[in-house]
């Protein structure tokens, strides 16, 4: 109790506990009643101790200080409490909005940061629980972690907000005790709308795609309707014109590295610019309406066409990469849709030597324009291509990876409650012929078994079978809106109420995922 007073009076952030220290410090606030306090938790600043606590599955934070000196900015309920003979004063505070906000300002730690050129690692997390269990798979690992991830799309299906995934991630990071720095990606933005709601949240890292904006027709239109295209682009914003674009590409040869070179013919820069060139303009604008909301440096860009019906061509890479630079956009990563299948939840599909050949140039052209990162999108579990992408880019890449830990979830679940998991099952095959719509998945619905047919023994390999994997990962919308005619989603409050009384199996499942990962990739 004498050393928990002392750690309460630090004026400097107080360091990490050792594990005896942390265990014995909680098991004195566990004391004061009102929940089980995680011990990585525990910090002090500024003459207050702060921890959270897991009450009967609910998150609660607590803060610890002297009569009169508790900090200013969180909302709770306030008591006296009496430790080692003296009066102290209790704030509990539910994990709110407000109570986030207050937390990542005095606990630094809690907030997203920029992350800067290095190897990075992105986990979107779809129900807001699974940070705990990230940061236990990337401990240890040299990336750096980007632990708020999801795109509007995916927070519009699960009924979240852009405040809510980063609030999620603070918790997280704060329950664990993370203070390696981390990431918070506003994924896949499309809209200036996008953009105003994420830079509001206070997102560092932003993923602008473009993809509705790329001309997939472009790789086989003959040369006439190409020249059409381009002469229809939208010059004003591109502050060009054909004939000056033109002069800049055709007829060109650009030197890359080690004997490598790009000679563009008239067809290449036809085919570069009528397939990209509005995707460039769409991306520029939503890059400036970044560096006006937020200022110029102040976030991470990466441009991501990953999500688009066609490979893209070294060729188009290298003119994609120089508009950028020449219209002043500045970015950390840049996501190309590489040639293959890469479907949702399972590995790579395609020629890996193929695959490798076109990587080594891709890798090529992101050195010779600053060496930004090239990022691996719809990365969960392409185990094959990990090693080829990390020894090519120079571990200069962005792995991002999103359903792999609602399936991890599910896998939870399918262990400790299979009941509940087979009604999801069960739902998730009557909706997925209408839920793969937008996604790139192949999976056989007739190749997934009936729940009704498996002992709950059989359950868990579910989640390592190809056809069921996809059909579980891309109706995670329908399983957590199904709601009855009140409105209410049963179904969504008894995944999240297993998960979090199951809380351990569940990090467990996360962490052994997001290690496999880390270690394929070597860092």
């Amino acid at each position: 109790m004498a050393d928990l007073l002392a750690l309460l009076d630090s004026v400097e952030m107080s360091p990490p506990l050792p594990g005896d220290e942390a265990a014995a410090a909680a098991a004195t606030l566990d004391a004061l009643g009102g929940g089980s306090v995680y011990p990585s938790s525990i910090v002090a600043q500024n003459g207050a101790l702060y921890f959270l606590a897991n009450l009967a599955g609910e998150r609660r934070l607590g803060i610890l200080a002297r009569a009169g000196h508790l900090p200013a900015g969180f909302t709770g309920g306030d008591e006296r409490v009496s430790l080692a003979g003296q009066e102290l004063a209790l704030r509990r505070c539910l994990p709110e909005h407000g109570n986030a906000v207050a937390l990542r300002a005095a606990l630094p730690f809690t907030a997203p940061r920029l992350l800067g050129l290095v190897p990075s690692f992105g986990s979107g997390d779809r129900l807001g629980l699974a940070t705990p269990g990230h940061i236990r798979g990337v401990r240890g690992h040299a990336c750096a972690p980007i632990f708020a991830q999801q795109s509007i799309r995916e927070m519009i299906r699960t009924r979240r907000t852009p405040e809510q995934v980063l609030d999620d991630a603070t918790w997280g990071v704060f329950q664990e005790g993370w203070r390696g720095g981390f990431g918070a990606d506003a994924d896949h933005l499309k809209t200036a709308a996008d953009v105003d709601l994420c830079t509001a949240a206070g997102y560092t890292f932003y993923t602008i795609d473009p993809g509705e904006h790329v001309d997939n027709d472009a790789d086989t239109d003959g040369t006439a309707a190409l020249a059409a295209k381009v002469e229809a682009l939208p010059w004003r914003e591109l502050e060009s014109s054909p004939r000056s674009l033109r002069a800049g590409y055709a007829g060109r040869t650009f030197s890359l590295e080690a004997g490598l070179s790009l000679t563009f013919s008239e067809e290449d820069f036809l085919r570069a610019a009528a397939k990209y060139g509005r995707a460039i303009a769409h991306t520029v604008g939503l890059y400036r309406r970044l560096v006006e909301r937020l200022g110029a440096g102040a976030f991470e860009l990466e441009m991501s066409v990953d999500e688009t019906a066609t490979p893209t061509s070294v060729a188009a890479h290298w003119f994609v990469a120089s508009e950028l630079m020449r219209l002043g956009v500045r970015w950390v990563s840049l996501a190309p849709r590489f040639s293959g299948r890469f479907e949702k939840g399972v590995d790579y599909i395609g020629d890996l030597g193929a695959f490798e050949r076109e990587l080594v140039q891709h890798a090529a052209v992101a050195r010779q324009f600053g060496n930004y990162r090239l990022s691996l999108h719809s990365g969960s579990d392409k185990f094959s291509i990990y090693p080829l992408f990390a020894r090519h880019t120079g571990g200069m890449m962005h792995l991002k990876t999103a359903g792999t830990s609602y399936l991890e979830a599910l896998r939870a679940l399918a262990r400790v409650e299979p009941g509940l998991f087979r009604v999801v099952l069960a739902l998730a095959r009557e909706r997925y012929l209408q839920d793969r719509a937008s996604y790139h998945v192949s999976a056989e619905l007739s190749r997934v078994s009936d729940p009704a047919g498996l002992r709950d023994s059989d359950l868990p390999a579910l989640l390592d079978d190809f056809h069921a994997r996809q059909v579980l990962h891309v109706t995670f919308g329908s399983v957590l809106t199904a709601c009855d005619e009140s409105g209410e989603c049963h179904l969504r409050r008894a995944i999240y109420g297993a998960l979090q009384q199951h809380e351990a199996e569940h990090y467990q499942a996360l962490e052994a995922h997001m290690r496999r990962h880390v270690q394929a990739v070597g860092w």
